[in-house]
């Protein structure tokens, strides 16, 4: 019935591409030859389960029975007589169940709900229908087994950056080529002003892997902020290590972005960790990102200090916290307003973005050149930062 060569041939190739184990798609092959036998020649109730030999292509088929007695089955007398509708115990099947007196007979030690395997004559002629349901279990089953396989290594790496090819574009979405999956990387997580041709290489933050019923969903990202940081541990050996450590990160993508980074060794400069020895580190990433200017800063926990390097290049002279506001009024010269604001007022947005503090910036003259509100906080994805230096 069975071409082993072919079979031995598809289950190496499906272990070896795709992952899936020898041992999954030969319960397939049973699932679906114990579906076609009882389609074909079985009775209503039964459970019949199929043993296919690899070495030989043979099958043998089983039919198994649940022990059981009075107290977890309804006998037919007692069905007809029953009155009590919350009796949730099933009727008695013959060919499903076998009474324990009767099990006993064939072993001893037989329990209730034991199962009991009997042979059953092997037949060859499965018919039409039984042959395309077999091969139709026999799909479904290796469908599942990969899914399952995807899920299991994908969902360790999710956070992580990914790299391969885009296979093609449709509406702005960006659909990449990962090996074994394929994920999505929709319009507006790309870097805007990024064009991408079909056959490119590209690298993305794998930022969500969900189950669908139409397939696995590999979400990519190359606007998130975590991004940023993921390509600066790829970078920097003391990122990965976890001597520096990243407290925050905001970002404008393709634009602007600031990263807080600290050091857990006072030896190790977490600013000049990131930039590396005349900028190379930095110049790297920003390549990565289009061009992005990013700005590195020192994280600290004294907030006026942490806030004063989260605006720079700017220099500031003063700054108030209004705790309960949770906002900080900051006072800089008027050569340094421009600084302070940034182009558009970027980088006091992205400022509070990192600090997640409301900022007010004053001049020395006491006018209120520029603030940030309570929306503009709620887009931050930091979490504590400071000093910087600008690539």
């Amino acid at each position: 019935m069975f071409d082993l060569k072919v079979i031995n041939s598809v289950l190496q190739e499906l272990e070896e591409e795709r992952g899936i184990p020898r041992e999954r798609i030969v319960e397939a092959i049973e699932s679906a030859l114990a579906t076609a036998y009882k389609k074909e020649y079985g009775k209503k109730g039964q459970i019949i389960r199929a043993k296919f030999d690899l070495n030989t292509g043979s099958t043998d088929f089983f039919q198994i029975k649940i022990v059981a007695d009075a107290t977890s089955v309804r006998m037919d007398e007692e069905a007809e007589e029953a009155s009590d509708l919350t009796d949730e115990r099933p009727r008695f099947n013959p060919e499903h169940h076998i009474l324990i007196e009767d099990a006993r007979r064939m072993k001893r030690d037989v329990k209730i709900d034991d199962e009991l395997v009997f042979p059953l004559e092997a037949k060859g002629d499965y018919g039409r229908i039984a042959a395309q349901t077999a091969k139709q279990v026999i799909i479904q089953k290796i469908r599942e087994a990969e899914k399952t396989s995807v899920v299991s290594e994908f969902g360790k790496r999710e956070g992580e950056i990914v790299s391969g090819t885009v296979q093609r574009i449709e509406r702005g979405n960006l659909y990449v080529d990962l090996g074994r999956a394929t994920g999505i990387l929709p319009y507006d997580e790309q870097i805007p002003g990024e064009r991408y041709r079909q056959g490119e290489r590209i690298r993305a933050l794998l930022f969500q892997v969900e189950e669908s019923p139409r397939g696995i969903y590999l979400r990519l990202s190359r606007a998130h902020p975590n991004f940023l940081s993921k390509l600066f541990e790829m970078e920097a050996p003391e990122v990965a290590s976890g001597v520096v450590v990243v407290k925050g990160v905001a970002r404008e993508a393709g634009s602007r972005s600031k990263i807080a980074v600290a050091s857990n060794e006072a030896h190790v400069d977490p600013v000049g960790s990131l930039v590396g020895q005349r900028g190379v580190r930095v110049s790297t990433v920003m390549s990565e990102l289009g061009g992005e200017k990013i700005d590195v800063i020192e994280w600290s926990e004294d907030q006026k200090r942490y806030i004063e390097e989260a605006l720079s290049p700017a220099k500031v002279v003063k700054v108030e916290l209004d705790l309960d506001a949770h906002k900080a009024t900051i006072e800089v010269s008027e050569d340094q307003q421009s600084l302070a604001i940034g182009k558009g007022g970027q980088n006091v947005r992205l400022a509070a973005k990192l600090t997640g503090w409301k900022i007010d910036i004053r001049s020395m003259k006491g006018e209120n050149i520029a603030h940030t509100d309570s929306d503009v906080i709620g887009e931050s994805s930091a979490s504590g930062d400071n000093k910087k230096e600008t690539a």
